[in-house]
């Protein structure tokens, strides 16, 4: 049978030696210290080509699995600036970080930069809280589709348009194609089935923390962070180092988990600012998918 006294005393000789290296461990290591590792979940999401990848569950999935799995991490945090895009990588992005959330048993943190709105938003409440800063963009509960109508210009130019689809409806929407009523009842149909599929997420994740006499919630309207802050969108207003501090501490620990780097050091997708110009020899998708995402920052003023 061990000695109480002995045993005491090997207890106190190891708290001495850990007070006498301590200054010297790594501060990860240290006692009191919390460790919160952030993601960086920026641009447009699902518009990808070669030279524009966008942010999609195969560029940052990587990034979430070593977020999650550090060792001894109190929480984790989402750095999140994206006005949108794909409604299905929205969803499984989402998906995913709630997954590794409930396997961890840790919470998830969001933080909104310029904007989280329609898919960025989705992205946001997989988070257990969300914090903007008061000039943020939050909101966008909807479904858009969008193109263009070359009918008429292919017919002044003396272009004839020839087709041959084995199924009626295959070339739906055709943009060469005068517009057909029946096609674009069908779409909306899509629109709204996914549109309600939105709903009930947000509805899920923020639960009765929603204004329940606002109209207007879920009619892809978009507001600032203080108003949405009155409709239950958000939480709170703050900026994360200074929440952080606040809530674990002045020695938290906040290391930015980045994308890992691919051939000749180019980061892979998710990472990337949104602003990014075209260079010179892109090819015309590429050009067409900068527009494309230029115009979807557009819509929110930046």
């Amino acid at each position: 049978m061990a000695d109480p006294t002995m045993t005491e005393h090997l207890r106190q000789l190891g708290l001495r030696a850990r007070d006498l290296i301590e200054p010297v461990l790594p501060r990860r290591w240290r006692r009191g210290v919390s460790l919160v590792p952030v993601v960086r979940l920026s641009g447009v999401i699902g518009f990808s080509t070669p030279l524009r990848p966008g942010l999609t569950i195969a560029g940052i999935a990587k990034s979430l699995d070593r977020a999650f799995g550090m060792r001894k991490i109190t929480a984790v945090a989402l750095v999140i600036n994206s006005p949108g895009g794909s409604a299905v990588q929205s969803h499984l992005i989402h998906r995913r970080i709630r997954d590794l959330a409930a396997e961890k048993g840790v919470p998830v943190i969001a933080f909104v930069e310029d904007v989280a709105a329609s898919g960025g938003y989705m992205i946001a409440c997989a988070a257990d809280e969300i914090v903007c800063d008061p000039s943020s963009i939050v909101g966008s509960i909807g479904v858009v589709g969008a193109t263009f109508g070359f009918d008429e210009a292919i017919r002044k130019l003396g272009i004839e348009r020839r087709v041959y689809t084995a199924g009626e409806r295959k070339v739906m929407l055709d943009p060469f194609l005068p517009e057909n009523p029946d096609d674009v009842a069908r779409l909306k149909a899509i629109q709204h089935e996914i549109h309600d599929s939105f709903i009930d997420l947000v509805k899920e994740r923020r639960g009765e923390r929603l204004s329940e006499d606002e109209p207007n919630l879920f009619s892809g309207e978009y507001w600032a962070a203080k108003t949405a802050l009155g409709m239950g969108l958000v939480d709170r207003l703050g900026e994360l180092r200074a929440v952080l501090r606040e809530r674990y501490g002045e020695e938290v620990l906040t290391p930015l988990v980045s994308a890992e780097r691919g051939l000749f050091g180019r980061r892979q997708p998710g990472v990337a600012g949104p602003f990014a110009g075209p260079g010179i020899g892109l090819a015309a998708d590429d050009i067409i998918s900068a527009l494309e995402t230029r115009a979807l920052w557009s819509r929110y003023g930046l």
